[in-house]
């Protein structure tokens, strides 16, 4: 999967929607249109974090990190994840109260309608951009939901929110047009704040347990020691250890029973061998630990 693509993306799609909804949010007065701009300019600035922490993951290793900057990722996502949904969504949902409390008028309202419109537009194809490198990396959307790549899991989500919340906002200013209930406006506003609220408190927790140190998933862990099982020379695995240091980077610490009687070149052989395999079967297996025992 190729990360910097689907982020880029998403940083070009927001940039239009964000001019495209302040335009017509400022001469309309429309409550959920100016949702739909902070929501925009957020979720820009949320994909420049992630595009940094992607750049940053590929630092060299050092003396103070041996194990490489991989985690930077998981940092960045968490702060994307921040200032994407739980400060955008508490923007939105103030301004949306503020129009219930208050309700100002709602001028152009077709060109509210149109502007979200594109909105809808834009963020299903921010979601073809994310399915297509998914398809051409020969992963589902399953995967993905299972894996470890908090960034693009979020900018994901933020597609997904983004088209649930464009279809409020776009009942809420046909109410308004049809009605002329100006805090219908407030309300669907309000609405999107609280959607993106939500799924701001469910990628923190998810960031939360990736930055403490989060291991594989059992089915890898699983798959993992079966492999190593099948080698002749293994008699048996006493111990698996893992923590996850990035998407694509993970450390494993391994407990192998040897046979008796093995040299010390045998036990030496097979160690190579087995790694070798490993790293050829998981090339996310970047660092491998092996402590014979017999």
């Amino acid at each position: 999967m190729r990360p910097q693509v689907i982020i880029v993306g998403t940083i070009v799609l927001n940039a239009i929607l964000f001019g495209a909804n302040l335009y017509v949010a400022v001469p309309s007065g429309s409550k959920a249109v100016l949702s739909q701009a902070i929501y925009s300019v957020t979720d820009l600035v949320g994909a420049l974090l992630l595009l940094w922490g992607t750049y940053a993951s590929h630092r060299r290793p050092t003396h103070e990190h041996p194990f490489g900057f991989g985690k930077e990722r998981f940092f960045w996502a968490f702060v994307a994840s921040l200032v994407t949904f739980s400060v955008a969504g508490l923007l939105v949902l103030l301004t949306g109260i503020q129009q219930i409390a208050t309700p100002g008028p709602i001028t152009e309202v077709n060109s509210a309608l149109v502007v979200v419109g594109l909105s809808i537009i834009g963020s299903l194809g921010g979601i073809y951009i994310t399915l297509r490198e998914l398809r051409v990396s020969r992963e589902t959307v399953a995967t993905l939901m299972e894996s470890s790549h908090l960034g693009l899991k979020a900018i994901f989500y933020q597609d997904l929110v983004s088209i649930g919340g464009s279809i409020v906002a776009f009942g809420g200013i046909l109410v308004v047009a049809w009605f002329h209930a100006n805090v219908a406006d407030g309300i669907a506003a309000a609405i999107v704040g609280g959607m993106l609220v939500a799924t701001g408190f469910v990628l923190t927790a998810e960031s939360r347990e990736l930055l403490i140190g989060k291991s594989i998933p059992p089915r890898v862990a699983r798959e993992i020691l079966a492999f190593i099982e099948r080698d002749a020379s293994v008699q048996k695995v006493r111990g698996l250890q893992s923590m996850m240091l990035g998407p694509d980077d993970v450390l494993i610490a391994l407990r192998i029973n040897f046979p008796d009687g093995m040299t010390t070149d045998q036990i030496e052989a097979a160690i190579d061998r087995i790694s070798l395999g490993l790293r050829q079967a998981y090339p996310q297996l970047r660092h491998i630990v092996i402590e014979p025992e017999s």
